[in-house]
């Protein structure tokens, strides 16, 4: 199951940086995740600072 990006984003981008394969894009309101290019690796939410970022 990808990772999903909750309101609690920030648009900081420390996420899209980390992301292997680019499954994470600058949304209208915060940073999304692609759920059909995310592999699940955890490396995203590793690097929130914010703790946005949880298994779906």
């Amino acid at each position: 199951m990808a990772h999903v990006i909750s309101d609690e984003c920030v648009s900081c981008g420390a996420c899209e940086a980390e992301c292997p394969v680019g499954a994470i894009s600058q949304g209208a309101d915060h940073f999304e995740i692609d759920a059909d290019a995310c592999v699940d690796c955890g490396a995203c939410a590793a690097q929130c600072p914010t703790g946005a970022i949880s298994q779906g």
